[in-house]
């Protein structure tokens, strides 16, 4: 197995040759790698491999070791592909059946071991989001466009317009969970009514905006869409995905009785299994949306993974954007958001020196963007704003970030005052946990010098060894800012309790 490769890149300020992106789905893992070429991407080689992880989800709601072994063989193979490409230069992303294992962490482990790469958990609203872009990107603009991603697991509907994406839904429906709850036997006209009937119910909640939106163009991506689009072509049903071309593809598949039994033209044997389910979804949301037909798109997760993964390569992250947002939402002291941050960032190049586990370009991010949304909670109430603020951070949609970023972010702004409770931590990956709190303490740190919320911050120094902290001032400097000795002489009492001990110095004149 691999090992996982270092963030930092092998020349400062250089461009990468190849960037690649992965999504493992629940239905397939899909590899995409990109050559950049003065910022631009050319699409150089494609992976894919039917994994089916969902189907291999067992009655306690855990991988089963035979799925996880089809899943750890697959990313092997993409990782001896990525092999000798930077850790900044590949970006993976699991989906639904990651976000609801109950042993998705220990998998996890296991799977970046044998991609030789990080792998991110993303909620289903950044899903949506990547998936637009992918579409986005890939397709020319021709207006307001609703775009449907039928996945393993889940549904992504977005109505967007050139780049911009206006409502966006992830639901919990996708062709592997419907083949396997309606279709698992024969494949009956019983079935498919039970089917669609669980899809509109599940439809209902996002229905009436969608229409009120509307769209000029709707567009199919991934699997499911192509794979039915491929078997309406084929059969010279018609030209795109229509109801009357899936009305005869649902009474094809009745008429065969099992998907075994299935042998249509343009069906990949692989797919036969999962169509059903994809199938009844299809049609339930054309209905409901009352759209006349589909034209697939090119483009989908895994391109829109790698775009945005070349936009931060380029320094234009979304996760930049979307701090700047929060910012503007919750009315952030932005110059003091910087100070914190300049603070926070210098301690921690001290402590790297001693902490030098840590991964500075990741833990700098961190610091950065908990800085800029330490007082969104200011908005909601001063009282236990640091806990509000953690709940914004973790429940709202961070486009860009990913649920594990999400986390660490809410925990980071929890600890910035008070105790640092062991709760604030759940849900942290065991491997960070000791990571975090180092980074909380610098954090809370950086708040504490900054108490005065002015522009006069002392050249401190920082030493470190294991839990002990000796933070040195200028001659005098204590005794001319006593706001701010008092706010440090009472943070010594909260780190105690976490297990560190803090203390104060002044250097020698």
């Amino acid at each position: 197995m691999a090992e996982l490769r270092s963030e930092r890149p092998n020349g400062v300020g250089e461009e990468p040759e190849f960037a690649a992106a992965i999504d493992l789905g629940s239905n397939s893992f899909h590899m995409i790698v990109g050559r950049l070429e003065a910022g631009k991407l050319t699409i150089v080689d494609k992976l894919r491999d039917r994994v089916r992880l969902a189907a291999g989800l067992d009655d306690a709601g855990n991988i089963a070791p035979d799925a996880q072994e089809r899943a750890i063989a697959c990313l092997q193979r993409f990782g001896q592909r990525l092999d000798g490409m930077p850790r900044a230069s590949v970006r993976a992303v699991g989906t639904n059946t990651l976000r609801k294992a109950k042993n998705s962490r220990g998998f996890m482990a296991e799977a970046q071991k044998a991609l030789g790469y990080p792998i991110e958990t993303i909620s289903g609203r950044e899903e949506a989001r990547l998936i637009y872009l992918g579409v986005a990107q890939t397709m020319p603009d021709q207006g307001r466009r609703l775009v449907v991603d039928i996945g393993g697991g889940s549904t992504e509907a977005i109505i967007g317009e050139g780049f911009d994406i206006l409502e966006a839904d992830s639901l919990y429906m996708g062709c592997v969970s419907f083949s396997e709850r309606y279709f698992a036997g024969d494949i009956t006209s019983r079935a498919f009514r039970d089917a669609q009937l669980a899809a509109e119910l599940e439809l209902q909640s996002i229905t009436h905006r969608y229409r009120e939106l509307g769209w000029e163009r709707a567009v199919g991506c991934s699997g499911t869409m192509h794979a039915v689009y491929s078997i309406i072509r084929e059969n010279s049903w018609a030209d795109a995905i229509t109801l009357k071309a899936l009305k005869k593809l649902r009474k094809a598949l009745i008429a065969a009785g099992r998907w075994d039994a299935l042998s249509l033209p343009g069906l990949q044997l692989d797919r036969a299994p999962v169509i059903a389910g994809g199938v009844a979804i299809a049609e339930s949301l054309m209905l409901d949306f009352r759209v006349e037909s589909v034209v697939p798109s090119p483009g989908a997760l895994r391109e829109g993974v790698l775009y945005d993964l070349v936009g931060r390569i380029n320094h234009e992250d979304v996760r930049d954007r979307t701090i700047r947002w929060f910012q503007e939402r919750y009315h952030v002291d932005v110059e003091h958001a910087e100070r914190v941050k300049d603070t926070a960032l210098t301690l921690l190049g001290q402590a790297t020196r001693i902490w030098d586990d840590m991964d500075e370009a990741w833990a700098s991010r961190m610091l950065a963007w908990a800085a800029s949304l330490h007082e969104i909670g200011l908005a909601i109430a001063h009282t236990g704003y640091q806990k509000h603020g953690a709940y914004l951070v973790r429940h709202s949609h961070l486009a860009g970030f990913s649920r594990d970023e999400q986390r660490v972010l809410a925990t980071l702004v929890a600890c910035q005052r008070r105790k640092m409770k062991q709760e604030y931590f759940d849900g942290i990956p065991a491997p960070m946990v000791d990571l975090v709190r180092r980074l909380a303490v610098l954090f809370r740190l950086a708040v504490r010098l900054n108490r005065a919320r002015d522009a006069v911050r002392p050249p401190v120094v920082l030493r470190l060894k294991k839990e002990r902290l000796k933070i040195y001032f200028p001659s005098g400097w204590l005794h001319d800012h006593p706001l701010t000795r008092a706010a440090l002489e009472d943070d010594a009492r909260y780190l105690a309790g976490a297990g560190y001990e803090l203390t104060l110095h002044q250097a020698s004149a």
